[in-house]
């Protein structure tokens, strides 16, 4: 089984250029715009299953420097 998200990533001001360099480089990050909105940046993730999805999330993502708060959607269809 493998398992999509959206992961939505709200940045300390002006800084989401820097969490874009740093979240390209991590595993399981297929894709992430900059955006306009209540968040700074969306990135696609793909897993093998949600621990590894959750492990990507709270391990790596949320531990980037300037990221403040993440939500994230699973893709369900």
């Amino acid at each position: 089984m493998s398992v999509e998200a959206y992961v939505f990533i709200e940045c300390e001001h002006a800084k989401s250029r820097e969490v874009m360099a740093a979240l390209m480089k991590i595993g399981g990050v297929k894709e992430a715009k900059i955006v306009t909105g209540p968040y700074d940046l969306i990135a696609l993730v793909a897993a093998s299953n949600f621990k590894v999805l959750g492990d990507v999330v709270i391990s790596k993502i949320q531990s980037i420097n300037y990221v403040k708060r993440t939500l994230t959607n699973v893709i369900i269809e």
